[in-house]
């Protein structure tokens, strides 16, 4: 038996591993879920879900390379036209791995591959971007309302100083009203005492 160069090897040859794989996956889209151990599990997720990628295509060409790994036409049929549809809205993950503890005999670590044919709804990841936009918005309206609060100080803390000073200016106009009106008075007294002056 030839020594594999890399990783763990399924079987005598790649060709038997290859065959192996394509035996589990034909089974587990014909029963929806197959046991088998661990490691030939792992290995056949891969194999299964190129497969589905292939069957949600639906096209000749995707329906060929699958008849490439699985022989079976009803198998196949049944693929594309009961299990892509189910997980057409599925962006992946379409198997799922449940470890069911060792096997008697050899204690090897036993598990159940399945299908994830359950509906898939994104509400959890749409409830979460709802939530973190709302928290950023009211972040947002806090911010604003502390700014027209800061302005509104602001202006309350100017006001007196700019009635203080419409005060003064007032003050001071006062004040130059008045002095026009003593020197408009003394002009006129001194025109009537230089009238009376020349009369005389």
């Amino acid at each position: 038996m030839p020594t594999p160069t890399k990783g763990t090897r399924l079987g005598g040859s790649p060709a038997h591993e290859r065959a192996l794989l394509n035996n589990l996956a034909a089974q587990l889209f014909e029963n929806k879920s197959v046991t088998t151990t661990v490691t030939k599990a792992k290995r056949l997720r891969p194999v299964a879900e190129r497969l589905i990628t292939f069957a949600k295509r639906g096209d000749l060409a995707s329906r060929r390379r699958v008849l490439a790994s699985i022989s079976d036409k009803g198998i196949v049929h049944e693929l594309f036209t009961s299990i892509a549809p189910a997980v057409a809205e599925r962006p992946g993950g379409y198997t799922r791995i449940t470890k069911i503890g060792p096997r008697r005999g050899d204690n090897a670590p036993m598990a159940v591959i399945e299908l994830v044919l359950e509906p898939y709804s994104p509400k959890e990841k749409t409830v979460k971007e709802a939530e973190a936009v709302a928290e950023t918005a009211a972040a947002e309206e806090a911010d604003v309302a502390e700014e027209k609060v800061d302005e509104v100080d602001e202006a309350k803390a100017e006001a007196p100083a700019d009635v203080d000073s419409g005060a003064q200016e007032d003050e001071a106009q006062a004040e130059a009203d008045e002095e026009a009106q003593d020197k408009a008075d003394d002009a006129a007294e001194e025109a009537d005492e230089k009238a009376e002056g020349e009369t005389k």
